[in-house]
């Protein structure tokens, strides 16, 4: 008698959908030529100073496992970043946990705080893990969708709307991928506000903080009362061009890392050990390289944006990241059939916006994390697409 894998697999899981993101990739990678603008990593190699002192590691260290919630020596280095960067004093010895990437930060965060009925709200377009996740825990997604007139941010109306007297948590992804849209002090002081009399916690995923142009990133854990309820998400992969090497951190009021830890304790042990003494050295010496990345993607986003309203994709200035989120609506397609006849027809890869929510609709999200050469052959193939398809 053959399996029924189907009638032995959780029911959750196989209800859950793929990650939209995925889709297009996998389709693309089948095909010769294709100029992708999809993925949201750098295409920086990681500093050599970083890489260095990884190498250095394995020629003279036994790699063994560190403590579970990771060196003390980097949740040292993080816990003086952040003092310098956002001005939040963390204890680097009960407020800390070193993760697998963000990714597992974000996962262990929402399985420590939700029980079965639990409401997330979830700001909306944003990536694609959190609502899977809320899932996997039997909480509720809420998408709360932001809009373009407001640049993409959260206002305290549509915030106060979704609460009920369920709202366990809400996930604040700023700077946010895919819009690029940021919260400044002023947009998050509205929020705050909101929140002070609730008993909310707040998931702060800040992995593009370094990410700004024009403005420096400000996080909601820097607002009067905001840190004791708030997990506040950051790692390596995006500001220092370390996507492979799994790092990632959270921060949070001892009484949620103590519970948080043991998550981590039972699905992971510890980080990678290599990751976190080359993570020292970026947090120690790679301001510059940093700086010299974020000119580089200003360049390319202001390349974008100017190329972009040109051509009759209207295209708000994002202030953060590495995406850009213009209109399709001038084409009267939705963004999936935009998205599949543009790789059909010109080979070129670019994300669906309703990938990253229904409120993603009508828009495509495009990366920047690639060189300008790279992006003018797009363009000009976008560009001659348009021409054929606009309404």
């Amino acid at each position: 008698m053959g399996m029924d894998y189907e009638s032995i697999l959780s029911k959750r899981v196989q209800s859950m959908k793929p990650s939209g993101i995925r889709k297009f990739f996998d389709l693309a990678a089948t095909m010769d030529g294709v100029i992708s603008l999809g993925v949201g990593e750098p295409d920086f190699s990681t500093p050599w100073s970083i890489r260095k002192e990884a190498i250095d590691v394995l020629e003279r260290r036994k790699i063994v496992y560190t403590a579970n919630s990771g060196m003390i020596q980097l949740r040292a280095a993080i816990a003086k970043y952040l003092n310098k960067k956002i001005h939040v004093n963390y204890d680097p010895e009960h407020e800390m946990i070193i993760t697998v990437g963000g990714s597992e930060a974000i996962d262990i965060a929402i399985r420590g705080l939700i029980n079965p009925g639990d409401e997330v709200l979830i700001v909306e377009p944003s990536f694609v893990c959190y609502a899977p996740i809320v899932e996997m825990t039997s909480g509720i997604p809420v998408p709360i969708a932001t809009q373009e007139k407001n640049k993409f941010k959260l206002t305290a109306q549509e915030l106060r709307e979704k609460i009920t007297d369920k709202t366990k948590l809400l996930i604040l992804p700023f700077p946010n991928n895919p819009t690029g849209a940021i919260m400044t002090r002023e947009d998050l002081e509205e929020i705050a506000e909101v929140l002070r009399e609730t008993n909310i916690m707040i998931l702060s995923d800040e992995i593009y903080s370094e990410m700004t142009y024009g403005r420096k990133h400000c996080s909601i854990a820097e607002l009067d009362g905001m840190q004791e309820r708030t997990i506040l998400v950051n790692g390596f992969s995006k500001a220092f061009a370390m996507t492979g090497w799994r790092l990632g951190y959270l921060c949070a009021p001892a009484p949620v890392t103590q519970q948080l830890l043991k998550i981590h304790q039972y699905i992971i042990m510890s980080s990678p050990t290599v990751s976190q003494y080359a993570a020292i050295t970026a947090l120690e010496s790679c301001d510059h390289e940093v700086e010299q990345m974020i000119k580089e993607y200003n360049i390319r986003r202001r390349y974008l944006v100017e190329a972009f309203n040109r051509i009759g994709m209207t295209c708000f200035s994002p202030e953060g990241a590495f995406y850009v989120f213009p209109s399709i609506q001038c084409t009267g397609m939705t963004s999936e059939e935009f998205c599949e006849k543009l790789l059909e027809e010109e080979k070129v890869a670019v994300v669906p916006g309703n990938a990253f929510g229904a409120s993603g609709e009508g828009f495509v999200r495009v990366s920047y994390a690639y060189s300008l050469k790279h992006l003018m052959q797009a363009v000009s193939k976008i560009t001659d697409f348009l021409e054929r398809h606009k309404q």
